[in-house]
């Protein structure tokens, strides 16, 4: 480490160390998102999708969204073919989504360029400090982690 970087990383608050970070994982999820003509948003939709088939209120409280952008992003996503709505076991006039194969193909293949890119951006820390940023991580989150790998 040269003085300047080092100069650097000590300048760096705890509020400027997330924000640019988060710069940079926009930066991943926006460029994944282009090369397969997908917004960050639908790339979060999908994300949500691969391991379960929430409602449509379940899906606008996950993405903070109202009911009608929920119905379009859902709309635009059913018409090229990613996702479909089933009635609800539970609720006559409410919605499930589940992410159709074709989806769940673009997903892995997303899912796969996000994790190169976040693992060459994380390539200069050490296995037990990325073990370590997961677990501060999931503690700033509040949730608890697991064993398993997670994708986007």
């Amino acid at each position: 480490m040269n003085a300047d970087s080092f100069k650097i990383q000590h300048e760096l608050s705890m509020t400027d160390s997330l924000v640019q970070l988060s710069f940079h994982i926009q930066a991943i999820l926006g460029r994944a998102g282009a090369d397969h003509d997908l917004s960050v948003i639908q790339i979060r939709l999908l994300g949500i999708l691969r391991d379960r088939e929430p409602s449509m209120q379940q899906l606008a409280h996950y993405l903070s969204l109202d009911k009608s952008s929920i119905t379009g992003l859902i709309d635009r996503a059913e018409r090229r073919g990613l996702v479909e709505r089933t009635p609800s076991p539970t609720d006559r006039r409410g919605f499930q989504v589940k992410v159709t194969p074709a989806g769940r193909e673009l997903t892995l293949v997303v899912s796969k360029e996000i994790e190169a890119q976040i693992h060459a951006l994380t390539e200069a820390i050490s296995e037990p400090e990325r073990a370590q940023f997961v677990a501060l991580t999931a503690k700033l989150l509040g949730i608890t982690t697991n064993t398993s790998k997670g994708g986007v």
